[in-house]
């Protein structure tokens, strides 16, 4: 199988590479490019009979049916994430699509609460002060975690690790999921205008859906405790950004945390630093001081890219073999 790489970094290609020469994966030959998948960078897969794509691509309709033409049968999504994929149309073309569902739980949890100490003990503003010689404290007051509640919305791989992190930190764990993990004892399950109302840090870690689309709004940010502690790392449009700006402006949150972020396509793992981001929310809300801002980078381990790149040649060598192995979607 000819597999075309979209969107390659150096560390993609270092850890695909090093799953190439070991043999293993023999049948499959990878070749490396720099474009995204768009419904205009579609065409350079002719020929190919496989794609392999990433969460900040377009692989709306049109990109789908224009692989089709170019013969490609399976889309290699390397990410747990596939919101982007039109996986309708995908099935109409014949083409499989199989994706990463668990690559590094740990990886996404822990930079979940990263953004939380980060932001409730403002160490990017105490770095950024001490580095000048100034060691005044004003400005750097925080808050404990430990016996605050905790609310998990989502309790799948990624939300029970954060789970048992904040549990270690002496929280009060509440959840919310349509399906409670009955492996996290310690967690009270509970409705999710209950979670709003009792939670001192929500967390979110649930796939994007028709109908969790902008679960955090104007209403449900009302619903919230003053001085809340908000994260996100899941994906951007759970969170009506403008509403949640209204909320920062209106000293609703004690902190925010952000890995993901609306406007992340065309943006995100790009450097944007030469450039003026015109009519940006992401300009705002770098304005405010509680505000804590990453570049999608919770996956951004080593463990978690050896896992992904792992699981991604599986796929394909699965597909090959006609062999089920469950990262079908």
């Amino acid at each position: 199988m000819n597999i075309l790489f979209f969107g390659t970094k150096g560390y993609d290609k270092a850890f695909f590479e090093k799953l190439e020469n070991t043999g293993i994966y023999h049948d499959i030959d990878i070749t490396f490019i720099e474009p995204n998948l768009t419904p205009e960078t579609a065409q350079l897969a002719d020929g190919y009979e496989a794609v392999c794509a990433f969460v900040n691509m377009d692989l709306s309709e049109k990109t789908v049916r224009k692989l089709k033409k170019c013969g490609v049968k399976l889309i290699l999504m390397r990410c747990a994430g596939f919101n982007n994929v039109d996986l309708e149309v995908a099935r109409e073309c014949g083409i499989t699509v199989m994706s990463v569902p668990g690559y590094s739980p740990e990886a996404v949890a822990e930079h979940a609460m990263t953004l939380v100490l980060t932001a409730v003990r403002h160490t990017h503003k105490a770095y950024i002060k001490c580095r000048e010689n100034n060691f005044n404290l004003n400005g750097l007051m925080g808050v404990n975690l430990h016996g605050k509640t905790a609310g998990i919305v989502g309790t799948g791989k990624i939300g029970a690790a954060m789970a048992r992190i904040c549990h270690g930190f002496g929280m009060r764990i509440i959840g919310y999921d349509l399906y409670p993990n009955k492996s996290l004892d310690f967690v009270e399950y509970v409705d999710f205008d209950t979670l709003l109302k009792e939670a001192d840090l929500i967390s979110l870690h649930c796939p994007l859906t028709e109908e969790n689309y902008h679960m955090i709004n104007s209403k449900t940010i009302e619903k919230m405790k003053d001085g809340v502690i908000l994260v996100n790392t899941s994906r951007g449009a759970l969170i009506k950004t403008e509403d949640l700006i209204d909320g920062i402006r209106d000293e609703k949150f004690f902190a925010v945390g952000l890995d993901v972020y609306e406007e992340e396509t065309g943006t995100v793992f790009e450097d944007m630093s030469d450039q003026i981001l015109e009519h940006s929310t992401m300009a705002r809300l770098l304005s405010f001081p509680n505000v804590m801002v990453t570049s999608h980078q919770g996956f951004f381990t080593r463990e978690a890219l050896e896992a992904i790149s792992e699981t991604t040649m599986d796929n394909a060598l699965a597909f090959v073999e006609g062999r089920k192995n469950g990262n079908e979607l």
